[in-house]
């Protein structure tokens, strides 16, 4: 439970950041966050094959997820966020989830639905400005 409200503020000091920055183009530095939280995994398993082929083909899906989100509609970037924190969650259906840090599931999750929500219910999507 730790790790979620660490996770949890964590993700409330990347929105007052962002906030603060009033010059950034938002849409841009969440897909970027996006894209860059997807490529954590592979970094965690890179010393086994199998996982690190499941990882990379998550992390390009998810980089792909936050450029439509940038260039298209801002809806994908939040899905992308809520998906990441499924795909957080149903992470240790995998074998050799030891790889990751313990509860890292937990905290990573809990940034992503924090930002997800955010962007969806204090934000509003129909602007496209975030």
């Amino acid at each position: 439970m730790v790790a979620a409200l660490i996770g949890f503020l964590s993700g409330l000091l990347v929105i007052l950041t962002i906030g603060i920055l009033k010059r950034l183009n938002k849409p841009i530095i969440y897909g970027l966050i996006l894209s860059g939280i997807g490529f954590l995994y592979v970094g965690f398993t890179w010393m086994n094959t199998r996982a690190l082929f499941v990882n990379c083909i998550q992390a390009v899906f998810f980089l792909f997820l936050a450029y439509f989100g940038i260039k298209k509609n801002i809806y994908i970037l939040i899905a992308g966020y809520f998906l990441h924190g499924s795909w957080d969650l149903l992470y240790n259906l995998f074998p050799n989830t030891n790889l990751i840090p313990p509860h890292y599931d937990l905290f990573c999750l809990s940034i992503d639905f924090t930002i997800g929500f955010y962007l969806f219910f204090i934000r509003s999507p129909l602007k496209h400005e975030i």
